[in-house]
């Protein structure tokens, strides 16, 4: 990185641990090893400024931990992930993309839509394997949301900067 590049942050959802064991389980299991960088993680946003502005607006939210629905399943093409909706999940990504309006990236300033990815950058016929194994005995769940996690990103895998957990 040169000097006159920011450096970028990904921001997070921190889930509770039994929710994050059991993506994770699924992630390794039907991630192409050789790819799987990450533990399973649902992003809010892909790229965030690294300043100390950025911290203090998210760290100032008044975000009690709350409850989300994992309602399904879909396709990625080449992988699968669970669908994540919950009102509280929509207001505070709402909160924050007029926060950093200015400086979203095009990716997103797109619309939202909560996932946690199990398996990507696999063939379609794999991805419509999995999703269709997963699918037969599907019944939605509730996963919580703890906090906000940071993320630099580098250029495969993540490094934690830093968590911000909800009260």
């Amino acid at each position: 990185m040169n000097e006159k590049e920011e450096r970028v942050v990904i921001l997070t959802v921190r889930l509770d641990s039994i929710s994050q064991g059991y993506f994770d389980s699924l992630r390794l299991q039907h991630f192409p090893p050789e790819r799987n960088f990450l533990k399973a993680h649902l992003t809010l946003f892909h790229k965030l400024p690294d300043t100390p502005e950025t911290v203090q607006i998210i760290s100032h939210l008044s975000v009690s931990p709350f409850v989300m629905q994992v309602t399904g399943l879909f396709n990625l093409g080449a992988g699968v992930a669970f669908r994540v909706e919950s009102q509280s999940l929509n207001l505070l990504r709402s909160e924050l993309s007029q926060k950093f309006n200015a400086r979203l990236s095009a990716q997103d300033k797109q619309g939202f839509r909560g996932h946690i990815t199990v398996q990507n950058k696999t063939s379609p016929e794999i991805a419509k394997t999995l999703l269709a194994e997963l699918s037969q005995n599907f019944m939605a769940f509730d996963i919580q949301a703890l906090g906000l996690d940071l993320w630099y990103y580098l250029g495969g895998p993540w490094e934690h900067k830093q968590l911000l957990p909800f009260y």
